[in-house]
């Protein structure tokens, strides 16, 4: 069954005051809102969330929020794939419909960050990572910095542009109401920033975040009863890699990007060539670039000269990240892969203000750990 997405909210991004009940219902009713029908239409209901009971002791957050939305009694449930949540909650959503089991079904993606200092906060991220890694002190921060030796070595990029990707997607940022940082910086202010993890500084990695999206999705039949303005999930699917980074043949290639994004194509049944626009997950620079040559966009080693060339800014001919990526909007952890799909969503309608490219279809990518799990969403206008 064809499924379409019927409308989408975002929360700001960015230290909240709001716990995690507060903003999953503050993007739930928002999209609720936003939608042609009426909220006990919903049959399912989808929270994507990481760390609510790590992080601030709330379990059960999909039966809170059943209520707290007025759509009881529809069937709940919570998604959690690390920091893939979110996106793992679009494919759990795009299946309820899918397969019938369901006519109209809301996921909210959300998490509670900043209220945590940030070594508890890297600690709870880096519990994804494999026990005999974890002992050894190795967090996500340092896998990125590893991964970008490496890539600047091997092929010979420079280290100015890996900061380049930072200072595109702040600039996108800008005219992103939502996003955390709408602060521009320059490829010096990146490279002067305090070292996280040698080579990669503070303003190569997304920051810790607060925030919720949410998505209304039904068949396409029942979409065209309300409106014309939906957008089509035309392809999505998930893959995952091994658990301990250093047993892959090769650091450097995201098999789980190319994967699921192979999957999501076959499905969608046109190619990487008929893309307009994508979303994807840069939680650390260096990842903007390993993506785009998982997902075929670039050739091997050349990811980065997307970034020198201009072909990845908001004007260029396949913008990346127009709504600042994880890097400037923010990274709540469940929020994200959600936060990614409704981008495009308004994207593909026309209806992203000031960063608006012109484009019919677009993908997001979410990853989970570094590139432990993976789920690629492809998006169009209807036809």
């Amino acid at each position: 069954m064809d499924v379409a997405i019927l409308s989408a909210a975002m929360t700001d991004f960015g230290e909240r005051e709001s716990w995690i009940r507060e903003l999953l219902a503050e993007a739930g009713e928002a999209c609720l809102d936003e939608s042609p029908v009426e909220r006990e239409s919903v049959e399912h209901l989808y929270v994507s969330n990481m760390a609510s009971g790590e992080l601030e002791g709330q379990t059960g957050v999909m039966n809170a929020l059943a209520h707290d939305l007025g759509v009881l009694p529809a069937y709940a449930e919570r998604v959690d794939q690390t920091s893939a949540s979110g996106a793992a909650g679009v494919f759990e959503a795009w299946q309820s419909v899918a397969s019938g089991a369901s006519d109209m079904t809301l996921l909210v993606g959300g998490e509670k960050m900043t209220h945590r200092d940030t070594p508890e906060t890297s600690d709870v991220v880096a519990s994804v990572t494999h026990p005999v890694e974890y002992k050894h002190g190795v967090t996500l921060p340092a896998f990125g910095a590893m991964a970008a030796r490496l890539y600047m070595h091997e092929y010979d990029a420079p280290r100015e542009s890996l900061a380049r990707v930072a200072v595109k997607n702040h600039s996108n940022a800008l005219a992103n109401p939502h996003a955390q940082f709408r602060k521009a910086v320059d490829v010096e202010t990146v490279l002067e920033s305090p070292i996280v993890n040698d080579p990669l500084r503070l303003y190569d990695y997304c920051p810790v975040t607060d925030g919720s999206a949410a998505l209304l999705f039904c068949p396409v039949s029942v979409a065209e009863a309300y409106t014309d303005d939906y957008v089509r999930v035309a392809g999505v699917a998930g893959a995952t890699d091994t658990h301990v980074v250093h047993e892959r043949s090769d650091p450097l290639a995201m098999e789980a990007v190319a994967e699921s994004g192979r999957r999501a194509f076959e499905m969608a049944d046109w190619g990487v060539e008929a893309l307009d626009v994508a979303e994807l997950h840069d939680m650390v620079t260096v990842l903007e670039p390993l993506q785009l040559e998982a997902l075929d966009i670039a050739d091997r080693g050349k990811g980065w000269q997307l970034t020198d060339d201009g072909t990845t800014a908001r004007d260029g001919t396949l913008p990346i990240n127009p709504s600042g990526g994880l890097k400037a909007r923010g990274h709540p952890l469940g929020a994200t892969g959600v936060a990614q799909v409704a981008e495009l969503y308004w994207q593909l309608l026309g209806e992203a203000g000031d960063r608006q490219v012109d484009a019919d279809r677009g993908l997001a990518c979410n990853v989970g750990g570094f590139g432990n799990c993976v789920i690629t969403s492809l998006l169009e206008v209807a036809a």
